[in-house]
């Protein structure tokens, strides 16, 4: 029994390692072609790429092992099923729990390093790669400007240019409009060419502009025909402020994100949020019902000795504070919701890390049972079984976490209802195997008996 335990240990170790190495390298070019265009053509040379495909990378494991371990079992026991070695064991005597007894102990293995990996591992890899990224944007703030587009994020300034050169991180053609006053387009300035970068100190990102000119409009001569002022020069260097561009330390940037955490500090951070949400909600509470109170039988009774035109006075004054109130309670409802909502992502990537984790030994028996049923090795039918599979689970899963973030159920429920879901199916199809049962075809459902 034991060599036929490391035989299927052996047969099973090599399409998982195959099929993890093709899932990752297809959530990969996923990443890459998402981010495309913020990577390539930018000047970051190969390292920094590589650097942040390696982390990109580490983050897709714990979805990628699920996926592996549903075609490797898949394909594993059904190749068995073809070779008749699957039937010649069962013929031995051996049962099905116990052909599957090594391959679940790979699994459950399999499991638990998922665990771990997103428990330990992942949060680090987030943060680096998140402080990379920034680091790089941080370094050559142009890696945010796109072509053609105007670039608003600086306050007070609307920054278009119509080509980047990658390679000297040199802009041509720039157009800047000036709002720093509030006045509309009274100031603008263009240069046929520039170059942005932060300065030592890093407090300010310096514009260097050459061959330009910078437009303004007088205002004391607006009726005029002559109401520009136009200045000329071969170089001019603009000094944004950065400390209303959020330019903090990536260190501290991170810090705390719930995606950077493990499950010891995500519940630590939970417990946090839920206490300063109850302290807020009594605050909001306490502050309405003192600064909103109105004794409505002493109105009453004030009615009867006044004249109509101070009733109509009292009326538009409950009025306006009726107003106030509602205005007051939608934006205190808008803040306790976004706490909410953050402290639902926070659950969510705490469910995340077991929820993947258990799904491994899910697919294990969705797989093994499917493989057992349809008897068919290699990546022909496995793999096309396998797809549909976990297309399913992977669309159900999601709509939970959109539905979970909404808080439209909690995160428990949104994190978990795949796995609720595939449970039963996982149960139905090991019945179906144990009992050498095979899927009906469809043309058993419209035979014509002549």
């Amino acid at each position: 029994m034991k060599k036929i335990n490391l035989y299927l240990i052996r047969s099973f170790i090599g399409p998982f390692l195959i099929s993890l190495f093709i899932v990752l390298f297809i959530l990969l070019m996923q990443f890459l072609w998402k981010y495309i265009d913020d990577l390539i053509g930018k000047g970051l040379s190969i390292m920094q790429v590589s650097e942040l495909m390696m982390y990109s990378i580490a983050r897709f494991v714990p979805l990628a092992l699920p996926i592996a371990v549903l075609i490797s079992s898949v394909m594993v026991v059904g190749k068995l099923g073809e070779n008749y070695e699957l039937a010649a064991m069962q013929s031995s005597g051996i049962s099905l729990f116990k052909i599957f007894k090594p391959l679940f102990i790979v699994i459950l293995f399999i499991a638990t390093s998922s665990y771990l990996f997103s428990n330990y591992v992942m949060p680090i890899a987030n943060y680096k790669g998140g402080s990379l990224l920034y680091d790089i944007k941080k370094k050559k703030p142009s890696v945010n400007i796109k072509e053609g587009i105007f670039y608003n994020d600086i306050d007070g300034y609307s920054i278009k240019i119509e080509k980047k050169n990658s390679i000297n991180n040199l802009l041509n053609d720039i157009l800047i409009y000036d709002h720093t006053d509030n006045d509309g387009n009274r100031k603008v300035i263009s240069a046929k060419s520039g170059k942005m970068e932060i300065s030592d100190d890093e407090k300010y990102m310096e514009l260097t502009l050459y061959n330009g000119n910078s437009y303004i409009e007088l205002e004391s001569n607006r009726n005029k025909k002559n109401n520009h002022r136009k200045i000329s020069f071969t170089q001019n260097l603009i000094r944004f402020d950065l400390s209303g561009f959020d330019m903090k330390n990536s260190e501290l940037l991170y810090k705390g994100h719930y995606a950077m955490l493990n499950n010891n500090q995500l519940k630590y951070s939970i417990d946090s949020l839920n206490s300063i949400l109850e302290k807020k909600k009594t605050i909001i509470f306490k502050r309405l019902s003192e600064n909103y109170k109105y004794n409505i039988n002493n109105s009453l009774d004030s009615l009867v000795n006044i004249s109509s035109l101070k009733i109509n006075r009292i009326y538009e004054t409950a009025i306006n504070k009726l107003r106030i109130l509602k205005s007051v309670s939608n934006s205190n409802s808008d803040e306790i919701k976004y706490k909410r909502a953050i402290i639902a992502k926070h659950k969510i990537e705490w469910h995340r890390k077991i929820s993947l984790a258990f799904a491994c030994l899910i697919m294990f028996f969705v797989g093994a049972s499917v493989g057992s049923i349809v008897r068919k090795g290699g990546f022909s039918i496995p793999l096309l079984i396998s797809i549909i599979l976990f297309v399913v689970y992977y669309v159900i899963s999601i709509s939970g976490e959109k539905t979970a973030k909404d808080l439209s159920v909690s995160p428990l429920e949104g994190m978990w209802i795949a796995n609720f879901i595939f449970i039963p199916i996982s149960i139905l199809l090991f019945y179906l195997a144990i009992n050498n049962s095979k899927f009906p075809k469809l043309s058993d459902y419209f035979k014509i008996n002549i």
